[in-house]
């Protein structure tokens, strides 16, 4: 039989370099170079790699509070590599790229890769016969590639179609094609780079700033492809937008006057039949406020997730279409968890809480925790809201990365689901970042307090 890296040198014979891609804890891609004869033994998993990939802060520092760095003595452990992610990298014509992850010495998956826990919460549904099916809807900045005179990035420029001046915050022109236009030749590649790794897309739009767009990826049944289809997608974001001349900026909130940037979650689920459980079953409405109930429940312990660091909290601002409550509601932009219209059949939850910024493994694996834990455990998500969200209930999600991690070393359902090693593992690493950001004095305690005080 013809192996799958045998049959890949054959239909791609002038790649000679894999990129072997692991994502650490707050969704950065590392790992190594290899050759394609190194592949070979990676495939029989002769590759081991540093546990304290999954202890690193967003900088790539080693957090020594972690018990992979010094407890272990930075041990490495087995990379199982996942054959079916091998693409083509169509930036770099002789290089390709797979995605991988750490296991124990049996084989085991290691508890702390963020590809196993959204395994181990998607395979929750097989014992209640049911498929989940979810997209990914990712917001970003297009920056140009030079900086402002005092060395701050600038959003994208695009001359209206009256010839008039530049984008503005004032002038946003949401939805107009011709800020599309204006950057054909980022889009005309980004199109070219996702076809070329088999990631699927549906839609672009401008979206409620200058230089902020969305893409929404299509709907896909396996979870694990669904998250590394979002993550591969962000790597195309940013190798296009870098042959374009520009910058890709996934932060949630990069300027403090424009919109911030959000990860959005579709999800409906189907039964053993092919159904929408959520629009094409009798037990439809009931089944749909179950897994509503359960977000609901899980989505204050889910914030640091959902907001890993401390840009993510920016973005949480009332009449900002992010959510401050785990509210829901019907075709409602301002709720945390929005069934958008549509026919039965398309009907589905909108999990519109988390930033730009976060880990797509691991959003997806919170948001399936959620719905998987209203299925097992019921509840009721109240009435839906109507109207303004903002107005008509009171703030209650963290609004800071402290209370989030205050929430998620606390947690009593989302280790149930995600495992508690791994909770208490991310909510180290990311407090020590917290510790280390907020230590640091940065040019507005000069401007506000030198002479003030």
């Amino acid at each position: 039989m013809v192996s799958s890296v045998t049959r890949f040198r054959r239909e791609h014979p002038l790649v000679q370099q894999v990129d072997l891609l692991l994502p650490d804890l707050v969704g950065v891609p590392r790992g190594k170079r290899l050759s394609l004869e190194t592949l070979e033994q990676a495939a029989d998993g002769e590759i081991l790699f540093s546990s304290t990939i999954y202890s690193l802060d967003t900088t790539g520092g080693n957090v020594d509070a972690s018990p992979l760095v010094w407890e272990e003595g930075d041990a490495d452990r087995p990379v199982a590599i996942d054959l079916g992610t091998l693409v083509p990298v169509p930036w770099r014509p002789a290089h390709a790229q797979v995605i991988g992850g750490l296991t124990e010495a049996d084989g085991t998956p290691f508890f702390a890769d963020p590809r196993a826990v959204l395994r181990r919460v998607a395979e929750g549904f097989e014992a209640l016969g049911l498929t989940p099916v979810a997209a990914l809807e990712f917001e970003f900045y297009l920056l140009e590639g030079s900086a402002d005179g005092a060395g701050r990035p600038r959003p994208v420029s695009a001359m209206r179609g009256d010839g008039g001046h530049a984008d503005t915050a004032a002038n946003i022109d949401v939805y107009r094609f011709e800020r599309l236009d204006a950057q054909a030749a980022f889009f005309d590649l980004l199109d070219q780079y996702c076809e070329a790794q088999g990631i699927a897309t549906k839609a672009a739009i401008a979206e409620f700033a200058p230089g902020q767009f969305e893409v929404n990826l299509t709907h896909q049944t396996d979870m694990l492809r669904t998250a590394d289809a979002g993550w591969m997608f962000e790597r195309c974001v940013k190798a296009a937008a870098r042959a374009a001349g520009r910058r890709a900026c996934f932060m949630a909130k990069p300027f403090s006057d424009l919109a911030g940037s959000g990860l959005h979650v579709h999800l409906s689920l189907r039964d053993r039949e092919g159904r929408n459980l959520f629009g094409e079953c009798e037990e439809g409405e009931q089944a749909l406020r179950r897994c509503l109930a359960g977000m609901q429940a899980l989505m204050a312990e889910s914030m640091a997730i959902f907001a890993p660091n401390a840009n993510s909290y920016r973005r949480l601002r009332p009449l900002s279409y992010a959510p401050l409550a785990p509210t829901w509601g019907h075709n409602n932009r301002t709720v945390a968890l929005r069934i958008p219209a549509g026919p039965a059949h398309a009907r589905r939850i909108e999990h519109r809480v988390a930033g730009a910024d976060a880990n797509p493994y691991l959003v997806l694996a919170a948001v399936l925790a959620g719905a998987l834990h209203g299925l097992r455990n019921g509840g009721d998500p109240g009435a839906p809201v109507t109207g303004n969200a903002y107005e008509k209930v009171p703030p209650s999600l963290p609004r800071n990365w402290y209370q989030a991690l205050g929430e998620l070393r606390v947690a009593r359902h989302l280790p149930e689901y995600l495992g508690r090693r791994f909770c208490e593992l991310y909510a180290l690493c990311r407090e020590a970042e917290r510790e280390r950001f907020e230590g640091e004095v940065v040019e507005l305690d000069y401007a506000w307090y030198l002479d003030a005080v």
